[in-house]
């Protein structure tokens, strides 16, 4: 069975996952040291490419130039490469912890572009010990790793085709570090009071918006599916019945839901994921009084251009 045909069940491989997800923080707390902020969090970001999780070239701590960090989850390694060609590189293995693979990384960025100090208190995690001392999460399976960067593909390419004629603000699809999850957020262009007064809900949620994504699963929901919500969301939000019949409110989550195996196992996954991000978006915009072109512009009218 190849990996992109492989069910992604949270229990099978919660102990790999805990120890990737621990990985990509790292990469996000580097991005969150170097670089500059930007509205909703963005420069925090990260992106799922063809070989796994990177950040965006960050400046390197000495002025010499760019870095990039990255987790390639082909090779099996964290990389750091530096805008004059030189790179380093640190093995992703079995019974490697993470504090050090972590310890091991910030010496390579300090040798390549100078020492860079992170936050390595882990975050929207169940776990509190710090990155660079963290000997529990050892446990990764290329196997598994492979099951999930094929499935995490397949949903940021859903994503994509799903953002991509939408006139508004939008971000990418980014790659997020603290819920493990990956995400399109479009904008109405009116603001919004945060949900929360913490620093993240005041700085990450403060516009309206409907958020898409797909996350591999974790304690609180045990199967990857994709997700959508709107903020803030109206009373009622959650009472429609959304495209396809597979899709379904969660109470608990508060988000409607497409779980991934009904995708995974479409004759068409890709149009199916796509079809349930239309749906929640039309919704959305419908009970939120977004603009009606706006809103018609993610289901491409007017086309794009070519």
């Amino acid at each position: 069975m190849s990996p992109a045909s492989s069910p992604l069940i949270y229990e099978q491989w919660s102990a790999t996952c805990d120890t990737l997800h621990a990985h990509t923080q790292v990469l996000g707390k580097l991005a969150v040291a170097l670089a500059p902020p930007a509205p909703q969090l963005q420069h925090a970001a990260l992106t799922l490419t063809a070989r796994g999780w990177e950040t965006a070239p960050l400046p390197a701590p000495d002025g010499s130039g760019a870095l990039l960090v990255a987790l390639d989850l082909h090779s099996h390694e964290a990389i750091v490469e530096h805008s004059d060609g030189r790179s380093g590189r640190v093995a992703l293995a079995p019974d490697r912890p993470v504090g050090v693979v972590t310890r091991e990384l910030l010496e390579k960025i300090a040798g390549l572009g100078g020492a860079v100090t992170i936050d390595p208190t882990p975050q929207e995690v169940s776990w509190t010990v710090a990155l660079d001392e963290d000997e529990e999460h050892r446990t990764y399976d290329p196997a598994l790793v492979a099951t999930y960067f094929a499935a995490a593909t397949q949903a940021a390419l859903a994503l994509a085709a799903f953002r991509a004629p939408f006139r508004g603000r939008s971000t990418p699809v980014n790659a997020w570090w603290g819920s493990f999850d990956l995400a399109v957020n479009l904008f109405s262009g009116e603001p919004a009071d945060p949900p929360a007064d913490d620093f993240i809900m005041r700085n990450a949620m403060d516009a309206q918006e409907v958020a898409v994504g797909w996350w591999p699963g974790d304690g609180r929901y045990g199967r990857a599916a994709f997700y959508a919500y709107t903020h803030p969301a109206p009373d009622g939000f959650a009472a429609a019945r959304l495209s396809p019949d597979a899709a379904r409110w969660d109470d608990t989550l508060g988000e409607y839901i497409l779980d991934w195996e009904d995708v995974r196992t479409a004759p068409d996954p890709r149009a199916l994921a796509v079809e349930f991000a239309r749906s929640a978006f039309a919704h959305a915009c419908a009970v939120c009084d977004w603009d009606p072109l706006l809103a018609a512009s993610v289901e491409g009218h007017p086309p794009p251009v070519v």
